[in-house]
């Protein structure tokens, strides 16, 4: 294996990881059967040749058991007990997206829309068979886990929700169209964040992201107290509409990149730094006031740009009535963001969809593991300070 150096003459393992396949295999195969231990560990209560009060039962061996990945075929060392009570839900969890993406590739290799790239990803990770019948068998597998998921009930109250949506091209009827794939996340009242919902739409207009809220409430969505998302016209309207008890926060990163609009190429560096740190203060006030000083010192310069921004930025501002701890994270839809770009990470592979459906399956997939992961780590807010935030904000008003 050739070792490759950067400028600084160090080692550069992402170039060696991304260019030796047989270590990204046995990289992640250490990595999923140290798992599998650790789970079996946990279901007997006890490690190998340890004796507890605990222990219900004993290891007996193991047996191979294959799982497709990105990265080709791993052959794993499954353990397995005496009594036969040790499960892991790891293949089944993992290869959710993976037989999603599998099922999608595999639709397009039969259809012949497949690129060159897309047939050799096929069949390293599923070899050379392809039916209609074996494609329907990956997708039926997984359409009843993804439908329970965009079906079930959201009895909690999410005080926080955050909107946004992406673009994919799919394939109708021999024409390639862009569909908006609508996301919502929330955080619960525990602090934990949750997937609520993805759908497709022919496009963001004021009906489908109408409709999109209304299957939310009609689901149990309820207690949302304060929405980040985009300035979109029909986003916008159908909050009104749907939401208009919940204060609307706009998203401030895409509204730095709204204010390039108003700006000539060449902009001092300075202007835009200084507006960036606007939403750096500790509170509303001390953003006001160096809000004042930016506009008095740019004005002469950049009056298109400082009359936009005096016009359009206190919808940004929103999050400064929060808890102080909540404004890293709801000033913007970055919680988002990341789950975007790991969509259009896996979406990149398939480039045009042969159908609407392998689509949606797909982003679901996806979805339905980033959103057990994030339940898995538990408190991402501490949600006390929202509690302790009302209580004082009530205390102020009497």
């Amino acid at each position: 294996m050739t070792k490759r150096q950067g400028k600084s003459g160090t080692i550069d393992v992402k170039a060696l990881l991304a260019g030796d396949e047989e270590f990204l295999r046995a990289l992640m195969r250490t990595a999923l059967e140290e798992v599998l231990e650790v789970e079996m560990t946990e279901a007997l209560g006890a490690e190998k040749s340890e004796r507890t009060e605990t222990r219900v039962s004993y290891r007996s061996g193991y047996y191979s058991r294959s799982l497709i990945t990105r990265v080709g075929t791993l052959e794993l060392r499954v353990p397995q007990d005496r009594m036969g009570r040790f499960s892991t839900e790891l293949f089944e969890r993992y290869q959710r997206s993976e037989k999603a993406l599998v099922g999608t590739l595999a639709e397009m290799y039969v259809q012949g829309v497949s690129t060159r790239k897309v047939k050799a990803v096929t069949e390293a990770l599923c070899g050379h068979s392809f039916s209609a019948s074996s494609i329907s068998v990956i997708n039926k597998s997984l359409d009843e886990g993804l439908k329970a998921f965009a079906e079930r009930r959201l009895d909690e109250r999410y005080p926080y929700l955050i909107l946004d949506a992406r673009y994919e091209k799919v394939r109708e009827a021999g024409v390639i169209v862009s569909q908006a794939v609508l996301v919502a996340v929330a955080v619960d009242e525990d602090g934990r964040r949750q997937i609520l919902a993805i759908e497709l739409a022919n496009r963001e207009s004021r009906s489908s992201w109408r409709d999109f809220l209304l299957a939310l409430k009609a689901r149990g969505l309820n207690g949302v107290e304060f929405v980040v998302a985009d300035d979109h016209a029909g986003l916008r309207a159908a909050l009104r509409e749907v939401l208009a008890e919940a204060a609307y926060q706009r998203c401030y990163v895409h509204f730095l990149r709204n204010a390039l609009d108003y700006v000539p190429r060449r902009v001092d560096d300075d202007c835009l730094q200084e507006l960036r740190w606007l939403y750096d203060r500790r509170d509303l006030a001390e953003a006001r006031r160096d809000l004042a000083g930016w506009l008095a010192k740019w004005s002469s310069k950049y009056a298109k740009l400082t009359g936009w921004v005096e016009d359009n930025i206190d919808e940004t501002l929103s999050f400064y009535r929060l808890p102080r701890q909540h404004h890293k994270h709801l000033k913007s839809t970055n919680m988002l963001e990341r789950l975007n770009e790991e969509i259009k990470r896996r979406t990149h592979v398939v480039r045009i969809f042969p159908n609407a459906e392998s689509c949606l399956r797909l982003v679901r997939a996806l979805a339905v593991e980033t959103h057990e992961n994030w339940l898995e780590q538990h408190r991402y807010l501490n949600m006390d300070d929202l509690h302790e935030h009302k209580k004082e904000a009530l205390r102020r008003a009497a």
